[in-house]
């Protein structure tokens, strides 16, 4: 059986992740490297461990979490359906059960807000852990003069928490942003479609999604 550590040491799959990242550097995006893909898997997991997911539901969560940016390789166009296929290729030759492929490339294929729908629930957690990271520490200019509108959302957040309170059935992004860096419209501007995203995610396992901003919920 492919577990986690089986993927997080494959050196295939790291490198698609080191070559993606920098791919999307030369684009100027933010960070989408080892930190944010295992962030993104070791939230996504936990959120189906609280849930009471199976074992092996949640390291599937996991193996999604980690891989699901790679197809920023190839292009940042359609991402998530290319990953998906690279996703399905290297499982495969691993030799993982198909209808965990199966699970795992549906969620990878579908965790891009701009064709993005929460099929199943490793795609909704993978929705939900990885649109929720935001923070400052994936900005890669330190020319403040030269941030755009993606610099100025992400580096104004000092804190950011995803929290999930299964005994009120929700979950909640709480950030704390600094509004002499970006103003809270801003933020919006650029995220709106992620949240709402995130909301079918949490809707697909019944929870209510809140987001908060310097304490006032606005989602």
């Amino acid at each position: 059986m492919i577990n986690f550590e089986d993927i997080k040491n494959s050196k295939e799959i790291n490198t698609y992740i080191k070559k993606a990242d920098d791919s999307l550097a030369a684009l100027g995006y933010t960070e989408h490297s080892f930190a944010h893909v295992t962030k993104t898997a070791s939230e996504a997991k936990d959120i189906l461990e609280k849930l009471g997911y199976d074992e092996r539901t949640t390291e599937l969560a996991s193996i999604a979490g980690y891989m699901h940016d790679i197809g920023n390789v190839v292009n940042r166009i359609d991402h998530a359906q290319t990953g998906a296929i690279m996703a399905f290729r290297i499982l495969d030759n691993m030799g993982m059960d198909v209808a965990e492929i199966a699970t795992i490339i549906s969620a990878v294929g579908n965790h891009d807000e701009s064709t993005a729908v929460p099929v199943n629930e490793v795609a909704s957690a993978l929705i939900l852990a990885d649109k929720s990271d935001v923070r400052r520490s994936r900005v890669r200019n330190r020319d403040f003069s030269t941030f755009d509108i993606h610099d100025r959302v992400n580096y104004s957040v000092e804190k950011s928490n995803l929290i999930l309170d299964v005994e009120n059935n929700e979950i909640v992004l709480n950030l704390t942003i600094d509004t002499k860096i970006c103003a809270v419209m801003d933020y919006f501007e650029i995220f709106l479609g992620r949240m709402l995203l995130c909301r079918k995610a949490a809707d697909y396992l019944k929870l209510r999604f809140k987001l908060v901003i310097n304490e006032v919920e606005l989602l």
